[in-house]
C-alpha cells in the first residue's frame, strides 16, 4: 500500500516553488461539507496546483516516490475526484453519482488496508508459499527506481523473488509492473536471474495466458478463512 501524499512535506515544497499564497489557502482551509476527510480534500488540491505548475514529478521524486506506482497514481486520481466533489457540494450540485463514486472511494480504501494484511502475513508465512522462502532485509515496501516492491524474498537457492499483491484481480498490466521490477533488481542486486509471483485473490484469464509466455513469473490465488474460538 503507497504511503500518502505527504502534507507536511507538500506545504513548504509549494512555498520553495514560488507559491506560498496558493499554499497558505489550501492549508488554511476551512473545509464543512458532508464527509469525513478533509485531509483528502487538501491533497486533492495540492495535486491539482503542482500539476498546473508542473512541479508535481519533482515533488513525487524528491518526497512520495509511491505516487509513480500504479497504486499511487490512482491515490492521486483519487485525491481530484475528493476535491470536484468538494466543488460540487458547495455548489450544491452533489447527486446519486457522486454517491456512487463516494462508494467506490471506501471501497478503494478497504482495498487498500486489506494489501497491507496481505503483505503482513505473507511476510510471516513465506514459506507457505514456496519451500525455504525467506524475507530480504529490508524487503517489505522494498523502493526501488520508480516505486517500491510489496515483497523482496530470497529462494533456497538464495534467489532473488518479487512478490506483487493485489487484493482484487492481478490484471495484465500487473505482468508489466513485475517484470520491471525483476528487471531492477537483476541490474541493483544480483544473484539474477530473479524470479516474479503475482499473488491475487482472482486471477484474469488474460493474466493467465500472458503468463505463459513469460519466463521465471508465477501465480498464486489466496483464499481468506477465519475461526471462532471462545474465550474463557
Amino acid at each position: 500500500m503507497p504511503r500518502v501524499l505527504p502534507l507536511n512535506d507538500a506545504y513548504p515544497f509549494g512555498v520553495e516553488h514560488g507559491l506560498q499564497e496558493e499554499v497558505a489557502r489550501i492549508r488554511d482551509m476551512e473545509i464543512e461539507w458532508d464527509r469525513s476527510y478533509t485531509s483528502t480534500v487538501r491533497r486533492g488540491y495540492l495535486v491539482d496546483l503542482f500539476q498546473r505548475n508542473g512541479v508535481f514529478d519533482a515533488f513525487k521524486q524528491r518526497y512520495w516516490p509511491e505516487g509513480n506506482t500504479p497504486s499511487g497514481q490512482t491515490m492521486a486520481l483519487r485525491y481530484l475526484r475528493v476535491k470536484s466533489d468538494y466543488e460540487d457540494f458547495l455548489a450544491g450540485n452533489r447527486d446519486a453519482v457522486v454517491e456512487a463514486d463516494e462508494i467506490a472511494q471506501e471501497q478503494e480504501d478497504r482495498e487498500f488496508a486489506a494489501e497491507r494484511d496481505l503483505r503482513d502475513f505473507l511476510t510471516q508465512n513465506l514459506d507457505r508459499i514456496e519451500p525455504g522462502l525467506r524475507l530480504y532485509e529490508g524487503g517489505v515496501e522494498f523502493p526501488v527506481g520508480n516505486g517500491r516492491i510489496d515483497i523482496v524474498a530470497l529462494d533456497r537457492n538464495d534467489r532473488f523473488v518479487i512478490l506483487e499483491l493485489k487484493v482484487s484481480r492481478g490484471r495484465e498490466r500487473t505482468l508489466g509492473q513485475i517484470l520491471y521490477y525483476m528487471a531492477w533488481v537483476d541490474e541493483h542486486l544480483g544473484k539474477g536471474p530473479s524470479r516474479g509471483f503475482i499473488v491475487a485473490k482472482e486471477i484474469t484469464d488474460d493474466l493467465a495466458l500472458a503468463v505463459r509466455r513469460v519466463e521465471g513469473v508465477s501465480l498464486f490465488r489466496y483464499r481468506m478463512s477465519f475461526s471462532v474460538e471462545r474465550v474463557q
